[in-house]
């Protein structure tokens, strides 16, 4: 028997999608998983997940190998991109170990078929573990080389029809222009995905905001770094941007 959910405080979100960088988990260090780094960011899905909130999450590779950087290297660029899939994954099983060690049951889905560590991507089957609450963690992509993790992280939230995509960043919002270089930089309480497109603000790559505006899907940035940001924006409160039509 799965144990009782919390009751839910209010919050106008029943299913959304947490999306995070591979960095995001190496806390102070220039590399790797840094644990009590990956534990602070599990303790903020718990939080929210405490509000019945329905939980997908997508998380980046580029804290332990990055497609793109092997490739100007000279790597052949699909093996590189493969190599980054496989870094999601382990990202991917820390966090799960980290939310269990909570008491969130977690299911890790991988695009790339290892039967002996994640489940193979079905969705009719990660949409029921949604509906019974179980955190899933989508590891490895879309299992295609040149598809970025937002692109995944877009993909995923349309087939589980989330509500939002949540992009967990270091800057509590989309600024103008990059905020630790400019102190003048300013910040979007809303902007348009044409604008993201037009103005290059890096909020996620091309292909994941068309996706997310082909199919009518905000994307909201906030600061990782801020506690209980995610619990908070979710009741209605904290710093963030919307990304809309």
């Amino acid at each position: 028997m799965e144990r009782n959910m919390a009751e839910p405080s209010q919050t106008t979100f029943k299913r959304v999608l947490l999306k995070i960088s591979g960095e995001a988990l190496m806390g102070d260090q220039g590399y790797g998983l840094h644990p009590p780094t990956v534990e602070r960011i599990a303790r903020e899905v718990q939080s929210v997940h405490q509000m019945g909130v329905e939980i997908c999450m997508v998380i980046g590779g580029g804290n332990i190998f990055r497609g793109l950087a092997g490739s100007a290297q000279g790597m052949e660029r699909t093996t590189a991109d493969y190599m980054g899939m496989l870094a999601t994954v382990m990202n991917a099983l820390a966090m799960q170990s980290s939310l269990e060690s909570l008491g969130v049951f977690t299911r890790v889905i991988s695009a790339i078929r290892m039967d002996e560590v994640a489940e193979p991507y079905i969705r009719r089957r990660a949409v029921r573990h949604l509906e019974k609450k179980r955190v899933c963690i989508f590891a490895a992509g879309t299992g295609n080389p040149y598809f970025t993790t937002d692109t995944a992280a877009t993909l995923r939230a349309n087939e589980m029809a989330c509500e939002a995509i949540f992009k967990g960043t270091k800057v509590d919002g989309v600024y103008d222009k990059d905020p630790v270089k400019f102190p003048d930089a300013k910040r979007y309480d809303r902007v348009s995905y044409d604008d993201c497109l037009a103005k290059h603000l890096k909020v996620m790559d091309a292909s994941a905001i068309a996706l997310a505006r082909d199919n009518s899907l905000p994307i909201i940035v906030f600061s990782l770094d801020e506690p209980g940001g995610f619990r908070g924006i979710l009741a209605g409160q904290g710093t963030y941007t919307t990304v809309h039509g």
